[in-house]
């Protein structure tokens, strides 16, 4: 099963397009740990998915803490999702692929700055032999992404300026991605390169909350996903939050 239909069969199945970020504050491996899984089990019946990012795999270790959570998150039949924004050179591209798919990680995030020859056709490769996911960038949601991703670029071949957001939108296509990032902070972002994938590559989007995103406007935009972490992890009930956050996105997804 590919990715996206295993994306789409979880969302059916628990009645959420919540991807829950695990963000938690810096503490002892051992205290994220039990944190983490406590998390987890608290809110995994609103989740359609888990997000991991760094901040857990360098503390507790890939091959350690991390795995407990890999699999507690299989054992309640959510996907799980490697944020390492994959962005270098091929050969490195690819060990970092392998090494997070022999973990368990359903899918990884990749950066398509570094192009596609000698950059992310490795990772490509590398999840279609090992049937998992790449989601693409195509504009985050922090405040200086307008530096990056939203620059105006030439294109090598028909000299047309054009937004970089665009051209990687436009990359998610081509390279047939299974899902890409927009920060639920753009809405207009969101609805313009919505415009572009359709239904093809599903957006995800995070930023909802914590960042000023809204759940309204991010999925009436077009976004299929929402990406939440802090907005859940950090509140005082996280059941309740999880809740009025899913049954939220539900209610405008009906709508369209």
């Amino acid at each position: 099963m590919s990715f996206q239909l295993e994306m789409d069969r979880s969302a059916k199945k628990t009645g959420s397009n919540i991807v829950l970020a695990l963000d938690l504050p810096p503490d002892q491996p051992s205290r994220l740990l039990s944190k983490s899984i406590k998390t987890l089990e608290m809110v995994h019946t609103y989740l359609c998915a888990v997000k991991m990012n760094r901040q857990l795999v360098l503390p507790l270790g890939l091959y350690d803490g991390v795995q407990q959570i890999v699999k507690w998150t299989h054992d309640q039949g959510l996907p799980i999702i490697m944020d390492c924004k994959i962005n270098d050179v091929g050969h490195t591209n690819r060990a970092i692929a392998e090494h997070y798919y022999k973990a368990g990680f359903d899918a990884v995030t990749a950066n398509p700055f570094v192009g596609w020859d000698g950059g992310l056709q490795p990772v490509f490769k590398t999840a279609k032999q090992m049937h998992r996911g790449v989601i693409l960038l195509v504009y985050m949601s922090h405040k200086g992404a307008e530096e990056g991703y939203g620059q105006t670029v030439q294109e090598p071949k028909t000299e047309r300026r054009i937004h970089q957001y665009v051209v990687f939108a436009k990359k998610a296509l081509s390279w047939n991605a299974d899902g890409a990032v927009v920060g639920a902070t753009y809405p207009e972002k969101i609805r313009e390169i919505h415009a572009i994938l359709k239904n093809q590559v599903p957006i995800y989007s995070p930023g909802v909350g914590a960042q000023g995103g809204s759940i309204e406007a991010a999925i009436t935009a077009g976004a299929r996903y929402l990406i939440v972490g802090r907005s859940i992890t950090f509140a005082e009930n996280p059941v309740e939050a999880a809740k009025f956050i899913r049954d939220t996105a539900n209610q405008f997804l009906k709508e369209q």
